[in-house]
């Protein structure tokens, strides 16, 4: 039995370059940073869960929340065959309960903060919006983009972004965990405007301050699909 099943819906995704070296002390031990095209990446990522399901079971009051993490982006060898993952600097949800598992039994990095969305479908175009508060002070990521979803091109770069089936943890310097991520193929919108008011340095620590006033090499708006999160799992070395 998967540990959780869900949709992720209308996923925000900003994509930034960085420095690798800003990235390294957060690399789980037995990965290795995943380039596109040379470039190294951390996205902020804005989505729903919607029905959301723990090990089967409907939770009262918590089958549809926000979430938006910081991530960036690692490979892992097994059995000579590289597996493409995630790790997350930070996940936000608005439920405490949430946090409590999601870092009791996966080791994560949830925070909860009092978060709001906004989804339009108007007749020329489709918004999408989420914000988070934190110290008083609202964050939000807006994207307007084209009604109609197409196809991800193969080998493209919203493939690279949106097709990562892993999730990997560094509980220590000593160890690592995983845990795979189970979904369909993704569409995506084409995106027309977007605007971001993060406080990157106050919610993500001094080394991401820069992303403030960095400008995303890319900003991406995806469908999403029902999904499964499976069971933890030790990686060997």
């Amino acid at each position: 039995m998967s540990f959780l099943k869900a949709e992720w819906r209308k996923l925000a995704l900003a994509n930034y370059e960085t420095d690798p070296a800003i990235l390294k002390k957060y690399v789980p031990r037995g990965t290795e940073i995943d380039l596109w095209n040379d470039t190294c990446y951390v996205s902020l990522v804005g989505f729903m869960f919607v029905n959301t399901r723990l090990l089967g079971l409907p939770i009262p009051f918590h089958r549809n929340f926000e979430e938006v993490n910081l991530r960036f982006y690692v490979r892992h060898k097994h059995k000579g065959e590289w597996r493409r993952g995630v790790v997350f600097i930070k996940e936000i949800v608005p439920k405490h309960a949430i946090t409590f598992v999601a870092n009791t039994i996966y080791k994560e990095h949830y925070q909860t903060m009092r978060m709001s969305h906004e989804w339009q479908e108007l007749k020329k175009y489709r918004s999408v919006w989420y914000a988070w508060e934190y110290q008083d002070k609202v964050n939000s990521l807006m994207i307007k983009a084209d009604l109609l979803p197409h196809e991800i091109t193969a080998g493209s770069e919203t493939e690279f972004i949106t097709e990562h089936y892993w999730g990997y943890t560094k509980v220590n310097d000593h160890s690592t965990m995983e845990y795979e991520v189970r979904h369909p193929r993704w569409n995506a919108y084409k995106v027309n405007e977007y605007e971001i008011n993060v406080d990157f340095r106050t919610i993500y620590g001094d080394e991401f301050e820069e992303l403030s006033r960095a400008t995303p090499k890319s900003v991406m708006l995806a469908e999403g699909s029902g999904i499964s999160v499976e069971k933890k799992r030790k990686v060997e070395f």
